[in-house]
């Protein structure tokens, strides 16, 4: 399958486009600002606290004449181009294929290397997000606006967070379990001895907060990585820039300092230690939406999310913070333990967390609703420093291929540090509402992950969707969820070039991921909760049709709140949703057709732990059968903390190939 990297098949209709959408944007972009100007956020109306009364409507009364005006002879231009932009879209290509041909620039895909499926296996992390870059003034009315910096921001946060260092800490103390990992960093026991990986063996009883700088944590440790190999042997697959710090119970309660020099020579997790933080690196912290003048909406600055410290207990001693000041090179931030992370029950088989950053080594990421094909290109341009292949503006315009005239595209991206082979769209045709306005579908993809000794393929799917919003359309979603099947069994049929008796690829995973618009606990949700889906597919936060497991909590944040400061940055978020009296505050919670009473008292009442809308699926069906697919960790992400009115999830699947497995 030939992979589209422009949208349409020639230069002439690409002029012809880009021509009659110049005619159209002029028009678009005032009727975009007036009704922006009649649509404030609640940080806007926080910063115009302290103007006088009149002042606010002072602007309206003199900006709104003038964008009427400038609209208004903007539509006989806009009329044309709009008869000649849609005819153009029936031969417009469903989507746009990107590879970064410098890689330079590509912090992350110069780590990867050529799995051939041997060793303990390779995990693979997949990462899903709604970003809600919609038009701006259709933004303000999930109380989001300045979509063009919010996108640049989005991308920024995102690669910064991915390409951290990843940190795995190794507990040695049979008494101590209550030590959290980085983000989406393994606290499992090692497997298959300890001198494959770079180590740091200290008496560490708490590991500090520690700021990560810049996005050059990235590059290639190739100098480093040969000498590693040469003195212990060949590292695990699949763990590419990782540190091991590994903490010894010996001690009881003494501390143990990491001199820099120790941590250049031993856990150098991206490289020499002169690295250069130049260009886009000058952002050297994770940037946070952070307060101004008293306020923590703002989208100018780039301060660090501060992480909490993590505790661990040895013997009867816990060390206080006020004590420790270790730091490792480029300062990977460490995680505190909470209520509802870390395997606080038993029963749980892998790791899951409310994390502060993205994980890091993301391998795949799928998001949704980036309708704003600028925002699009902003959101691009920054992932490509992490991700070397992108799918954007994916989906139909006009009447093309659907019943109804569409607006704007699916609002689906997905970026991946390994090779696209295939891709396919598809359109749900049963849209209705508003919903109908977008081509809203499926984005199904085929990537290769790595080869076998004997040169056969080892792919993955991945499938994204965005599923009809409106409530109370259950039969609508439904619907979607059956055509989500047929197309992604079909895809996987005509991509496939294996046989039973001649395998030429091995399916190391299928997953599905993207914004349900249903979640698992509300009574108006049963039909979704019992689809079919869910019996193919395995949910790694539920129990079952209606209940959720008891650290899951919900997607979906209350737009009124997101400028509060209790939640305004990454931190503040992740704190708030650690309690549950918190998420009480700033989640939406499922609804209920017994409970007409005020929302609070719904939300004290009501089982669960919000609305969780957005879904990351795995299956183990139609997968190399010697293989063994589990979820090794999940995270909810408050990074995008003030830029969005969703929780991204995380997903960490351990693909175990059975050989040389202890």
């Amino acid at each position: 399958m030939v992979l589209y990297t422009s949208p349409f098949p020639n230069s002439l209709l690409s002029v012809l486009h880009s021509f009659s959408w110049g005619l159209i944007f002029p028009c678009y972009w005032f009727a975009d600002r007036l009704v922006a100007s009649f649509v404030p956020t609640t940080y806007e109306k926080r910063q115009r606290a302290d103007d006088p009364c009149y002042f606010h409507a002072l602007c309206i009364i003199i900006t709104t004449p003038i964008y009427l005006a400038l609209l208004v002879a903007s539509l006989p231009f806009a009329l044309i181009g709009f008869l000649l932009w849609s005819p153009l879209q029936s031969a417009r290509r469903p989507y746009i294929y990107s590879r970064l041909e410098d890689k330079s620039h590509a912090n992350g895909a110069t780590l990867l290397t050529e799995w051939k499926a041997a060793g303990n296996g390779k995990s693979f992390c997949f990462g899903s997000a709604n970003v809600c870059l919609l038009p701006d003034s259709l933004a303000r009315f999930n109380n989001v606006f300045n979509t063009q910096a919010r996108a640049k921001e989005i991308g920024r946060r995102i690669r910064n967070g991915a390409s951290r260092p990843q940190i795995k800490i190794y507990i040695d103390s049979p008494t101590n379990t209550s030590i959290s990992a980085a983000s989406f960093s393994s606290l499992v026991s090692p497997q298959g001895g300890d001198s494959t990986n770079r180590t740091v063996n200290v008496g560490i009883k708490r590991t500090t907060s520690m700021e990560y700088k810049g996005d050059n944590s990235g590059s290639n440790n190739s100098e480093d990585s040969r000498e590693d190999k040469g003195g212990n042997g060949e590292p695990n697959e699949g763990e590419e820039n990782t540190c091991i710090v590994r903490i010894n119970g010996e001690d009881n309660g003494h501390m143990s300092d990491i001199e820099t020099d120790t941590v250049n020579g031993q856990a150098n997790a991206s490289g020499p230690a002169e690295h250069s933080l130049e260009g886009d690196a000058e952002i050297s912290k994770t940037p946070n939406h952070k307060q101004k003048e008293g306020d923590s909406g703002s989208l100018d600055s780039y301060s660090a999310s501060r992480e909490s410290l993590v505790k661990v207990r040895v013997g009867d001693g816990t060390v206080d913070q006020s004590t420790v000041n270790n730091k490792l090179l480029y300062k990977a931030s460490v995680m505190k333990k909470t209520s509802v992370r870390k395997k606080k029950h038993t029963d749980e088989t892998f790791d899951h967390e409310i994390s502060a950053f993205f994980p890091a080594n993301l391998d795949f990421l799928c998001l949704q609703e980036v309708f704003d094909k600028r925002a699009a290109e902003k959101l691009k341009e920054q992932l490509h420093h992490y991700f070397e292949y992108i799918v954007y503006d994916v989906g139909v315009y006009s009447c093309h291929a659907c019943c109804s005239f569409k607006f704007v595209n699916s609002g689906l991206l997905f970026a991946s540090r390994y090779p696209v082979m295939d891709a396919a769209y598809h359109c749900y045709p049963n849209g209705k509402g508003t919903d109908s306005l977008a081509s809203k579908g499926a984005l199904f993809l085929k990537v290769q992950v790595g080869s076998t000794p004997q040169d056969q393929r080892i792919v993955g799917y991945i499938s994204c969707t965005h599923l009809q919003a409106i409530a109370g359309d259950t039969t609508v979603r439904c619907e979607q969820l059956d055509m989500l099947q047929d197309w992604l069994s079909e895809f996987r049929k005509s991509t496939s070039s294996s046989s039973t008796a001649n395998p030429e690829e091995l399916v190391a995973f299928d997953v599905i991921c993207g914004d349900l618009n249903f979640d698992n606990c509300s009574s108006e949700d049963k039909l979704e909760q019992q689809h079919s889906l869910f019996t193919h597919y395995k949910d790694p936060c539920r129990i079952g049709p209606g209940e959720d497991k008891p650290w899951a909590i919900g997607t979906l944040l209350d737009p009124e709140g997101l400028y509060d400061d209790e939640v305004c940055t990454p931190d503040n978020l992740q704190k708030v949703l650690e309690s549950e009296e918190g998420r009480k505050g700033y989640l939406v919670y499922p609804t209920s057709k017994n409970h007409n009473s005020s929302q609070k008292g719904r939300k004290a009442s009501l089982k669960g732990n919000g609305r969780r809308i957005d879904y990351m699926l795995y299956t183990e069906e139609g997968l190399y059968l010697e293989w063994k697919v589990e979820v090794e960790e999940f995270s909810f992400i408050t990074q995008l903390a003030g830029l969005t009115d969703h929780l991204p999830v995380a997903m960490r699947l351990m693909v175990s190939t059975g050989e040389d497995d202890p």
